[in-house]
C-alpha cells in the first residue's frame, strides 16, 4: 500500500472530514492527556485533511474510471470473502544481527504482531512495503474508524495505550522522523506553528511535542495521529533471544479513514521498519503463506531480517532494483513478458521496465496490494490471449458480482476442486528472471463447488489509466507460496517458488 495519492476519494471523502472535524480533537485529547493538543493543533490537523484531500483531487484529473474494484496502490477488496503469535519464552541480548518473526495470512494480506511499550501490548499490522511509517490504533475505545464496517466484529483489531506503558514518550520537533512525516508539506511551519524557533529547527534542538500528522494511502485511505517513540521487541534467530528497540518512533494513530488495522512499514524511508531496526544495508526476505490458511491462527510463516534473509548458496538469479526519481523509498522490478503457456502475451510496454522524466513507470512489488495490477492496453491483450487458450464456459454473473474480469465455470467431481488445466503464467523480468506462478495464484475459486460445477476467477485485474506513479504493481496474491529476497545492499529481489507452509514449520512457527 503505497503513500500516495492515486486515486479520486469523491463523495465519500466529504463524509469522511465532515465525520472528522467532530471527531478529531477529542482524539487528541484522549490519546495523550499530560499532552493534550489545544484546538489550534486540531486545526492543523484538519488543514492538513483538506489539503491532502485536493491532492487527490488534482493527481485524479485524468481518471476515467473511478468505479473500478481496486485503481489504488492499497489492499484490495472485493464483494466475495477470500477463505478466512506465538508465545515466546525471553532471553534479553545487547545485540541480534538477525530478526525472524512469523506472519500470519489474512483475508487481503499479511499481519506481523508488533510487541510495543513497558509492559509489552502486542499489537497485529500489516506488513507493507508499499509504504514507511508504521502505526497503531492508540486510545483503547476512542480508536475511530470511519468506513470500516466490515471490520466492526473483526477480532484482530487491537489498540495501544500510550498511558499504560511506561517507556512511551511523544516524539519532538527535534526528530529527523518528524521532519520526515511533515515532508508533504513544509516541515518547518508545522513545528514553528507548535512553538519552535528558527534557529532550534536548523539546530534540530527543538524539544516541543511534534504536531499531529495525516498521512494519506493509495485507495484513499486516511490515519490523523501523533507521533511515538517506545520500546518494541523483536525475536532473534531462535524464538527464546529478543532485541528491544528503546526509542522506536511510530504513529499512535486515533482516527482513520478505512484503514481499521495498523500497517508496519518496509518501505526505505528513515520511519521504516527496516530502516529503525539498522537492516537497509541488509535486506529481508518473506514466504507469504497461501490463502488457503487465511485466518487461521496456528499457522504462520517467516519473515526474516538480516545478513541470514540474503545469504544464499543457490547461486539463484536476482532481478535488479529500478530506482524511481519519483519514489525513492520503494521496491521496483522491470517486467519484460508475460507467457500464457508457450505463447508469449502481446508485447509488454517499455514503461514497466523503466521510468519517464518524471519517474512514473515501472512495476511496483507491494506486499499492500492484494493483487497484480497492469496497464492498458497491455492488459486487455492479455487477457485476450487466455480467453483464446481456455475452453471452460464463461461464468459472466460471477464476472458482475466480482469485478474480476475471467471467471470460468470448472469441472468438480465429487464436488471437489482440482488441479484444472488451466495455461501457466510466466513472469519474466529483467537479467532473465522467470517466475511461473503456481495456478492458485491466478485463478481461485470463488465459493465450494455446487453439482459437481465450482468457478474459478482470474485474479489480476486493470491498472489505473492514469499516468501518474507506477506503470504496474506486483500484488501479493500472486506472491503466495514464493519466497522473496530483498537484497538491500545489492539493490536487487529474488524469486523462488516455495511450499511456504512447510518452511514456516521448520523455523518452528506453526502452533501443535
Amino acid at each position: 500500500m503505497q503513500h500516495l495519492s492515486i486515486r479520486s476519494l469523491g463523495s465519500a471523502i466529504n463524509t469522511f472530514f465532515q465525520q472528522m472535524q467532530i471527531h478529531i480533537r477529542a482524539q487528541i485529547d484522549r490519546l495523550y492527556c499530560p499532552m493534550a493538543a489545544s484546538y489550534s493543533t486540531a486545526t492543523t490537523i484538519l488543514f492538513l485533511l483538506l489539503v491532502s484531500f485536493f491532492s487527490f483531487n488534482q493527481t485524479q484529473a485524468g481518471i476515467r474510471n473511478p468505479s473500478s474494484v481496486v485503481l489504488g496502490l492499497t489492499r484490495s477488496s472485493t464483494t466475495f470473502t477470500i477463505p478466512k503469535p506465538s508465545k515466546y519464552s525471553r532471553k534479553r541480548v545487547s545485540q541480534v544481527s538477525d530478526v525472524i518473526e512469523p506472519l500470519r495470512a489474512v483475508r487481503d494480506g499479511y499481519l506481523l504482531s508488533l510487541n510495543i511499550g513497558t509492559p509489552g501490548q502486542v499489537i497485529q499490522v500489516y506488513m507493507d512495503t508499499g509504504s514507511d511509517l508504521t502505526w497503531v490504533p492508540c486510545g483503547n475505545l476512542s480508536f475511530d474508524c470511519l468506513d470500516c464496517d466490515d471490520y466492526r466484529n473483526n477480532k484482530l483489531i487491537g489498540s495501544f495505550s500510550p498511558s499504560h506503558s511506561s517507556s512511551s514518550f511523544r516524539d519532538t520537533c527535534g526528530s529527523s522522523f518528524c521532519i520526515d512525516i511533515h515532508s508533504s508539506d513544509n516541515s518547518f511551519d508545522t513545528c514553528i506553528e507548535a512553538g519552535c524557533s528558527l534557529s532550534a529547527l536548523l539546530k534540530s534542538t527543538c524539544s516541543r511535542p511534534c504536531p499531529s500528522f495525516a498521512y494519506s494511502y493509495g485507495e484513499g485511505g486516511v490515519v490523523t495521529g501523533t507521533l511515538t517513540r517506545d520500546n518494541l521487541m523483536v525475536h532473534g534467530s531462535s524464538p527464546d533471544i529478543t532485541k528491544d528497540l528503546p526509542r522506536f518512533s511510530f504513529g499512535c494513530v486515533g482516527s482513520t479513514y478505512r484503514e481499521p488495522i495498523g500497517i508496519a512499514g518496509f518501505g526505505r524511508g528513515v520511519l521504516s521498519l527496516p530502516s529503525q531496526l539498522g537492516f537497509l544495508q541488509k535486506g529481508f526476505s518473506h514466504c507469504f503463506l497461501a490463502f488457503k490458511y487465511a485466518n487461521n491462527p496456528n499457522i504462520s510463516s517467516p519473515l526474516i531480517m538480516g545478513d541470514v534473509a540474503v545469504s544464499s548458496n543457490d547461486n539463484l538469479q536476482f532481478t535488479p532494483m529500478l530506482k524511481s526519481p519519483m519514489f525513492p523509498n520503494y521496491y521496483y522490478i522491470g517486467l519484460e513478458a508475460i507467457a500464457v503457456g508457450d505463447v508469449s502475451s502481446a508485447q509488454v510496454p517499455l514503461y514497466l521496465r523503466e521510468f519517464d522524466s518524471l519517474g512514473n513507470g515501472g512495476m511496483l512489488i507491494d506486499s499492500g496490494t492484494t493483487y497484480t495490477h497492469l496497464p492498458e492496453p497491455f492488459y486487455s491483450q492479455l487477457l485476450s490471449v487466455l480467453q483464446s487458450a481456455i475452453t471452460y464456459p464463461r461464468a459472466t454473473d460471477v464476472e458482475t458480482r466480482t469485478g474480476f474480469d475471467l471467471c470460468y465455470r470448472v469441472p468438480c467431481p465429487n464436488n471437489r476442486f482440482t488441479n484444472d488445466p488451466f495455461p501457466s503464467i510466466t513472469f519474466h523480468f529483467l537479467n532473465n528472471v522467470s517466475l511461473v506462478l503456481p495456478q492458485d495464484n491466478y485463478f481461485y475459486a470463488m465459493s465450494a463447488p455446487s453439482n459437481s460445477t465450482g468457478v474459478k476467477c482470474l485474479l489480476f485485474q486493470s491498472m489505473d489509466d492514469s499516468n501518474y506513479g507506477p506503470a504496474g504493481v506486483f500484488g501479493n496474491f500472486q506472491q503466495q507460496n514464493v519466497k522473496v529476497v530483498y537484497d538491500l545492499e545489492k539493490e536487487r529481489i529474488r524469486f523462488q517458488p516455495m511450499d511456504c507452509a512447510a518452511a514456516a514449520a521448520s523455523q518452528g512457527l506453526h502452533k501443535k
